[in-house]
């Protein structure tokens, strides 16, 4: 029984499916002269059996690829199934082992069920079937059984079989909720058609009656329990079109829970038991529609049952589907916006459906205290309310045209969920949906409207529910239509996990977690400086709006910073402050790429930074939004090392903006970090210490982490004392997700590039480094590497190999293939994706440096071919800083010639931008290099 409604015929049908008849005809036309039993027989049965299906296929293809319609698809291929299997049957039965008088042991009704039974099939989905028998297996049905489920598992096909009597199935289904739920959606198919009809009616008349809300209950769970495990939300960029929220899945289980309590036999009857109305199962059947097609294409697509839409099979789908590339956006975006606003339809249907379950049946459902609320019966008033009331718990309208008779309510009704922490009542949720033509520029410009806005927007208790359930709502989208605009927006890259929208409210969610006192150890100058604010109110408007201008041909940063300076001033905002919230929103992504892609300890970096910030105020600002900005982005997109670059950026930037009158100068700072290294290092004497902290310059104190300074200096203590020239530590940092490699040897001009070599030969993703120079000529490198592994042993086994390979290299008796990385995983998962490479060379940046932002295609082996590639020009690299975003690898080398000056020479930078260029563009070599 299908979800939706089979399309009307086309004329001219690109699909068609032979008839059971039909194929038993030609079966018996190929076999000839051989004996139906025969093994030859058997092999020419399989051989024209699969030609069907292929054929089938093919057909079904074709006719997708031609209409687009995803539902028929599924319908054509599960009919081109059942005639197989009806043909496979009648072959056994009739022709290699008939009886003539057949007892009444002796019959068997075959029925598709699960997704099968539906009469939906995707091209790599499983084949659930039911073989029923009237008592137990006889000789005869065994042999039958297993000559059809042979032949369809030689066909290469999944089959998942049960062969149960009706007495079995009835006593399964009463015990098993995954086999009730599978003879609820049991089809026929061939075979004796009176055992199927008594298993039917049996199952409708002593399994389903008042059994509803413990059905349903268990479903409902089954699917919180399924969401949970995909991340509880349908806004990820890679989702399962199956089993994430607003897949497929949810589809079903609305089905499901509709026949079982409604004993529907189409969706369409939920129109007829006013669940939906009609337009509501209009968007149903669209929905339907587009994630059948979407699944049947990756099906032929990667040629297996893949539920996932990946990176890589994401362009080659919106092709398929016909979505093209448009000003700002890319097919591949486009295609990926269509499915996240079916996803957001599928989880308005959701609630609706569940609403009327609710509450028609609030006595019967109260039985199992499941089913979306605790009900607790009758209205009350709430305190100064008169629109709205508590309604079993819940927040409901007190009179059907409370928003036709005030369409600002549209916007209090959330101000007042907020307030109140309320949950809303399903019935209001269905009226404010039915209710959005309200929403017009006069209630987008209403002084009171943008005030409960407002207020929604700065009140930490409830911000991210609320904006959550505006958004789901359609109200946020329709009273900011820019906001609009990126709802369901993906970007196509690695680095961003969730939709623009999702990521705007999630990164609102974070600074109210903040302001809740939450997230102290992870952002402990957030929170210091939090107090010092003049309102924090800006923030959260600044969050809203920052990537509001995503997906628009200009950057979206300057487009934003307009966006803002229309709304603010509607949202109540003074022109002081709108002009606050713009400057944040055109320069939000400038202190993450200065912290992460610059040398912060080179004073021209923090003078440079000062002289756009201007202000103590912004610049506390600036911390805070860029932290809730990142820590949005998607799990263990921030991690400490981030933070410690943007703290080192806020401490050497804030005596310029006041007056040098900042608690910490950086000469007291680096005295602290001297000192406290002496704390942790007690068992050393005063000599020991003084000789040691003598080694390094200035700006080892104020960038290398405390932790990561003692753990250099046991190192590089061991070292000397064996007499080593070289050595490498360890630290397994879990929290953060990553593994610090560290090494101690005589500087040489080649060691990072040796060290990146190293990394990638044993399969490792660098994410960062810090590269130090000390006094007497040796380097200390630290590499931050992407955890793989779980156990922070397997950690350790590998980086102790990178430390072995490393000295290996330097000490020639290994050597680094030039084609290193090539064949990893992580280069086939980057295939789908084109960046165009960027290199610029500046010495506006540092008194002292030439600087080198390489920009481009991430992959393994990169930062080797860079770095050697740099050393190749006769190049010293004074700093690197490393950082990937997703797909995209952006990496800073701070350097000088070999005589320590600037690249002062046009023609020798041209050179240098040349070589570097052509990094990401290298020619196929077989040869060895040496490292």
């Amino acid at each position: 029984m299908t979800l939706a409604e089979a399309e009307p015929k086309l004329r001219k049908p690109l699909f068609a499916c032979k008839s059971a008849e039909t194929i038993l005809a030609e079966l018996d036309a190929a076999i000839g002269d051989e004996a139906p039993k025969s093994a030859a027989a058997r092999a020419l049965v399989l051989a024209h059996i699969r030609q069907c299906l292929a054929g089938a296929r093919k057909g079904a293809e074709a006719e997708l690829l031609a209409t687009g319609k995803g539902t028929r698809c599924a319908q054509n291929l599960s009919a081109a199934q059942d005639e197989i299997i009806t043909a496979v049957h009648m072959f056994a039965t009739r022709r290699v082992y008939p009886v003539d008088n057949p007892s009444g042991a002796e019959a068997i009704a075959l029925s598709a069920v699960g997704g099968y039974g539906r009469g939906t099939l995707a091209p790599g989905s499983d084949i659930d079937l039911l073989f029923i028998l009237p008592y137990k297996q006889t000789p005869w049905g065994e042999q039958v059984t297993e000559y059809i489920l042979y032949m369809l598992w030689d066909l290469g096909q999944k089959v998942g079989h049960a062969v149960r009597s009706v007495d079995e199935s009835l006593r399964m289904a009463k015990a098993d909720m995954t086999v009730r739920t599978a003879t609820l959606e049991a089809r026929f198919l061939t075979g004796d058609k009176a055992l199927f009809d008594s298993l039917v009616h049996r199952f409708e008349t002593e399994i389903m009656p008042r059994t509803g809300p413990e059905f349903i209950a268990a479903k409902m769970a089954e699917r919180d329990e399924r969401h949970k495990q995909m991340g509880n939300t349908r806004y990820v960029v890679e989702p399962n079109i199956k089993d994430g929220k607003g897949g497929l899945r949810d589809l079903n289980t609305l089905f499901w829970i509709g026949k079982y309590f409604y004993h529907l036999k189409t969706s369409q009857e939920l129109v007829g038991r006013g669940v939906l109305s009609a337009s509501e199962y209009r968007l149903f059947s669209r929905a339907e529609d587009f994630l059948w097609a979407v699944r049947c294409h990756l099906h032929f697509v990667t040629g297996r049952a893949e539920e996932k839409l990946t990176f890589d099979v994401q362009p080659e789908l919106a092709q398929r589907m016909g979505y093209a590339e448009r000003v700002g956006m890319l097919g591949v975006e486009r295609f990926m916006k269509r499915y996240f606003l079916v996803a957001k339809d599928v989880g308005d249907l959701t609630r609706i459906i569940c609403a009327s379950l609710e509450f028609n049946h609030a006595k019967d459902l109260d039985l199992v205290g499941r089913v979306l609320a605790p009900f607790r019966q009758g209205k009350s008033k709430i305190k100064g309310e008169t629109d709205f009331v508590l309604d079993t718990g819940r927040l409901n309208i007190a009179a059907p045209d409370v928003f036709e008779k005030d369409p600002v309510n549209l916007i209090r009704i959330f101000r007042v969920a907020g307030r109140e922490q309320l949950l809303f009542h399903p019935d209001a949720i269905k009226v404010i949906t039915r209710s959005l033509r309200l929403i017009d520029n006069k209630l987008r410009h209403d002084r009171k409207a943008n005030d409960y806005f407002l207020s929604i927007l700065t009140d930490p208790q409830s911000v991210e529910r609320i904006l959550r359930q505006m958004n789901e709502s359609g109200v946020l989208g329709r009273f900011v239509p820019d906001f609009g605009k990126i709802v369901a927006l993906m970007q196509f890259n690695m680095y961003h996990h969730y939709t623009v929208d999702e990521h705007l409210i999630r990164s609102v969610g974070v600074m109210a977690d903040i302001a809740n006192g939450g997230l102290r150890d992870q952002l402990p100058l957030t929170h210091e400086l939090l107090p010092q604010l003049n309102d924090t109110r800006l923030l959260y408007v600044a969050l809203f709006l920052h990537d509001i201008a995503k997906g628009r041909p200009e950057d979206h940063s300057v487009a934003g910073m307009k966006i803002a300076r229309r709304l603010c001033p509607r949202f109540g905002l003074s022109p002081a402050e709108t002009d606050t919230v713009a400057w944040l929103i055109e320069h939000h992504l400038l202190m993450s790429e200065i912290a992460q892609a610059r040398d912060i300890q080179d004073p021209e970096t923090a003078k440079a930074f000062a002289d756009v910030v201007q202000s103590p105020q912004r610049l506390a600002l600036l911390m805070i939004l860029t932290a809730c900005d990142i820590r949005a982005v998607g799990p263990g997109v921030w991690t400490g090392w981030k933070g410690s670059l943007l703290r080192a950026l806020y401490y050497a930037t804030e005596p310029l903006l006041s007056g040098g009158h900042s608690q910490w100068s950086q000469s007291d700072r680096i005295d602290y970090a001297r000192e406290q290294l002496g704390k942790a290092l007690a068992a050393w004497s005063p000599e020991e210490i003084a000789t040691y902290t003598a080694r390094h310059y200035d700006h080892y104190w104020l960038r290398a982490e405390p932790e990561l300074q003692v753990e250099h200096a046991r190192m590089i203590r061991n070292a000397d004392r064996a007499g080593e020239g070289f050595a490498g530590s360890i630290r397994i940092k879990s929290f953060e997700g990553i593994t610090e490699v560290s090494f101690y040897t005589p500087d040489h001009p080649r060691l990072l590039s040796l060290i990146a070599g190293a990394c990638t030969m044993q399969d490792a993703s660098i994410i960062g480094a810090q590269i130090f120079s000390t006094r007497d000529g040796h380097a200390i490198d630290t590499f931050r590497l992407r955890r793989a592994f779980t156990s922070d042993e397997d950690e350790k086994v590998r980086a102790t190999r990178i430390i072995d390979t490393v000295k290996q290299l330097l000490q020639g008796k290994r050597q680094i293939l030039i084609d290193l990385g090539k064949e990893s995983r992580h280069n086939k998962r980057l295939k789908p994706f084109a960046l165009p490479a960027q290199v610029s060379v500046s010495n506006a940046l540092s008194e002292k440096f030439t600087v080198i932002e390489v920009s481009g295609l991430d992959r393994m082996g990169l930062l080797h071919s860079l770095t050697h590639q740099i050393s190749d020009l006769n190049l010293t690299i004074g700093s690197a800083h490393i950082g990937t975003y997703g797909e995209k690898a952006v990496d800073v080398f701070y350097v000088t010639d070999l005589t320590g000056q600037k690249i002062m020479s046009k023609p020798r930078q041209r050179k240098i931008h040349d070589a570097l260029m052509d990094v990401f563009h290298p020619v196929p070599l077989a040869k060895v290099a040496n490292g």
